[in-house]
């Protein structure tokens, strides 16, 4: 009887998914590209995590591949660097999740604020410009200003009759530099989200602060800023997702195989690519991007439940 209701309840389900879909197709179909994306990129590779349980053979494909269990994961536990690079890792990203959030929600207010029209359009097409540049041209143009022959800044040192500088020897300036970098690149692209963000408010609401008499700032506080707070919310919680994967193109095109800076610079990403480039080991790359993903997913999902908890409305789930 038990089984007989519960067939009778999974047909209910489907005949409600299937009416939903007829009514609404068009949205689904809105929806349908993205839904194919993630099946394509997302879901077909997860038999690949298999790659990082083998001792990966080229002729003999994945399946084929000799099994040795964890093997390949104490490349990383037995390199004794995995508390350095873990460390190097998360620091850089948080300082990453919370300085591009903030300064991009101080920008868009900045950008809202602007009246003239003209001006505002050109400001967010200057700062989104740096967003669209290769790590690889970021990295030529940060070694022309730090060179330390011929770099602009020690050029205008020499002009002042100042000491030559070498940041490329000192490993305790690189992370406030690659910082500044990070945020000259992407405070362009967040600001646009967090300005349309700002153009979904309604207006309704920000002309009722104005007719209460509310000055700029009053209005920022009370109205702008707890109607960002969701949009916050959510995409700290998505990039908390990936906070143990470093940013490779950042790093390398910026500090390349300086081993001088490595113990403020040297992230997993970095290291793995040093550590595999001789004999080209996929076995340990993808056990490296398993771990990874196992250590995000417990960092996602302890911040929602905590977010969960404080504010219910704010969760992804």
């Amino acid at each position: 009887m038990k089984e007989q209701y519960q067939t009778v309840l999974n047909k209910t389900k489907f005949q409600k998914f299937a009416q939903g879909c007829r009514r609404h197709y068009v949205l689904f179909l809105m929806c349908l590209p993205a839904i194919l994306f993630f099946i394509a990129f997302h879901y077909m590779p997860l038999p690949g995590l298999y790659v990082a349980f083998v001792k990966y053979n080229y002729g003999k494909g994945i399946f084929g591949s000799k099994f040795v269990g964890l093997d390949n994961f104490r490349f990383l536990f037995t390199s004794g660097r995995l508390w350095v690079l873990t460390r190097n890792t998360v620091l850089y990203n948080l300082a990453f999740l919370l300085l591009d959030n903030i300064v991009a929600v101080f920008m868009a207010i900045l950008i809202n604020e602007i009246t003239h029209r003209w001006f505002k359009k050109v400001s967010q097409t200057i700062m989104l410009l740096p967003y669209f540049i290769s790590a690889v041209l970021v990295g030529l143009l940060v070694y022309n200003i730090f060179n330390f022959e011929y770099g602009f800044v020690n050029r205008l040192l020499k002009v002042m009759n100042m000491e030559p500088w070498a940041p490329y020897q000192d490993a305790k300036v690189w992370p406030f530099l690659i910082i500044l970098i990070q945020l000259w690149q992407v405070t362009g692209y967040n600001t646009v989200v967090y300005f349309a963000a700002i153009m979904g408010i309604d207006s309704e609401t920000i002309e009722a602060a104005r007719i209460d008499g509310v000055n700029a700032f009053q209005r920022i506080r009370y109205v702008v800023l707890p109607m960002l707070k969701p949009t916050f919310i959510i995409l700290i919680l998505f990039a908390l997702g990936g906070i143990v994967r470093g940013n490779f193109g950042l790093f390398y095109n910026i500090v390349g195989r300086n081993s001088l800076l490595y113990s403020t610079t040297d992230i997993i990403e970095t290291y793995v690519y040093r550590a595999t480039m001789t004999d080209f080991n996929f076995s340990t790359a993808s056990a490296v991007g398993f771990y990874q993903s196992i250590i995000g997913f417990v960092i996602v999902m302890v911040v929602n439940k905590i977010i969960k908890t404080i504010e219910p409305e704010y969760s992804l789930f």
